[in-house]
């Protein structure tokens, strides 16, 4: 089995990216959406973080996080979350045909990959990087021209802020989409 080595700088910030079983395409729909914001919201009840950025895409999301001073269980977080809409939604995607021996040994759902990547964020040049990183994401993988057009991100939320403008990275604007990572 391998040993993954896992970042645990308490109150830091953290890039995730969470992908679907078999990159299934349901993480858009409402059920599944729903599902997750109901998770993350009793989730933070018990264990706080902010959400700095987050984007959903139908098959994985990106987030930036910040825990709370003394506190690096980012890991917890995810669990509480992943069962929380698998429990919620497991029914609605049963492919029983997906349930290995492993998965059943772990009681895992077929909506949630087994593991998830992350990285601590280092300073502000790395935190907005990841932010931009994030808002473009949707652009990349060709779900819209503009990044402005995507539902499912906190850009909405930093346009209002006045952080950034509704136009921002336009496929035809001198943004180079950032080139890095999925």
């Amino acid at each position: 089995m391998s040993n993954y080595r896992r970042a645990n700088t308490a109150g830091g910030t953290y890039f995730f990216t969470v992908v679907s079983y078999r990159r299934q395409k349901i993480l858009c729909d409402e059920r599944v959406r729903d599902a997750l914001r109901e998770g993350i919201d009793r989730t933070r009840q018990k264990y706080p973080f902010e959400i700095n950025a987050w984007v959903l895409l139908p098959d994985h999301l990106h987030c930036l996080w910040t825990l709370p001073e003394g506190d690096a269980d980012f890991a917890v977080r995810w669990a509480k979350i992943k069962r929380h809409v698998s429990l919620a939604c497991g029914d609605c995607y049963k492919r029983s045909e997906w349930l290995s021996d492993s998965r059943k040994k772990h009681r895992e759902s077929i909506l949630w990959q087994r593991r998830y990547w992350e990285h601590q964020i280092r300073d502000e040049s790395d935190f907005n990087h990841h932010v931009e990183y994030i808002h473009y994401n949707p652009v990349k993988h060709g779900l819209c021209d503009r990044p402005i057009q995507w539902l499912y991100s906190t850009l909405h939320q930093y346009v209002r802020e006045g952080k950034y403008p509704a136009d921002w990275a336009a496929k035809d604007s001198s943004f180079d989409g950032l080139g890095f990572g999925e």
